[in-house]
Formats: structure tokens, C-alpha cells, sequence
């Protein structure tokens, strides 16, 4: 059991780790208004999400699945392991379903900036929907960490 706590605890520091650093470099190349920044941060930031957020979704996953089978902790009703899954699959939704194809969006857009130094339109309003969603999916993990490292319920 030590080894799969230790593999799933090494994922949770991966993609925690990962989605708040992204957050930061983001909003760091975005304040810049620079157009070559800004497409630099997104194609590190998605590099970044397969590299490091990938492995660890997928540690915490397996580590977690065959940690959970052992103890029990899924037949135990609405517990802080039932609720944990929920926010994690939401933040997965939350993932592949919005901030991986605007992220895409960031890359695309930026690249057609004009040298004029003003955001189009829709980079900026891809911005705002990474940052909006972006958050969420910051938070929902944590939240998740807190759970698993309390389980106060």
C-alpha cells in the first residue's frame, strides 16, 4: 500500500503543482499584451499538461482506484472519497472539454495577432474563458487535496 500512496501522491503534486503554475505563467504572458509571449506561454503550458498534468491524472487515477478497491472506501456510501471522484471528474470534464481546446484557441488566435500590438477580440475573449474555467479547475483539485488529506467525512 506505501508504494501506491506514494505514486498517488506524487500525481497529486504533479498536477497541482502544474495547473498552478500554469495559471501563473499565463496570467504572467497575458498581462504583457505581447503577442509572441502570449503564444509562447500557451504552447508551453500545453506541452506542460502532457507532460506533467497527464501522468499525474493518470497516477492518481490508478493509485487511487486500486488504494480505494483495497480499503473498501467506494462501498462506504456518500463519503470525502465519493465527493473527491465528483470534483475530479469535473475537473477532467473541465480539462478536455474547455481549457485543452482553448488553449488550442490561444495558440491559434496569437498567431494571427497583427503587429499592431492590440488583442483581437477573440483572444481576448479566449482569455477570459480560460481564466474563468481555468480557475475552476485550479480550485477543484485542491479542494480534492484538502479532502483526501482531512477526510472529514
Amino acid at each position: 500500500m506505501s508504494v501506491l500512496l506514494f505514486l498517488h501522491v506524487f500525481g497529486a503534486i504533479l498536477l497541482v503543482g502544474n495547473i498552478v503554475t500554469a495559471a501563473f505563467w499565463n496570467w504572467r504572458a497575458y498581462g504583457t499584451g505581447n503577442p509572441a509571449v502570449i503564444r509562447h506561454a500557451a504552447k508551453t503550458v500545453m506541452l506542460a499538461d502532457f507532460v506533467f498534468t497527464l501522468p499525474g491524472v493518470l497516477l492518481i487515477t490508478l493509485s487511487g482506484s486500486l488504494m480505494a478497491e483495497r480499503t473498501g472506501g467506494l462501498a462506504a456510501g456518500f463519503n470525502w472519497l465519493t465527493l473527491s471522484l465528483l470534483l475530479f471528474g469535473l475537473t477532467g470534464a473541465i480539462w478536455l472539454g474547455v481549457l485543452l481546446p482553448l488553449q488550442r484557441g490561444l495558440i491559434r488566435h496569437s498567431a494571427r495577432i497583427p503587429e499592431t500590438g492590440e488583442l483581437p477580440r477573440e483572444l481576448r475573449r479566449a482569455l477570459s474563458g480560460w481564466n474563468a474555467f481555468g480557475t475552476a479547475a485550479t480550485l477543484l483539485p485542491v479542494i480534492v487535496l484538502y479532502l483526501m488529506i482531512d477526510k472529514p467525512f
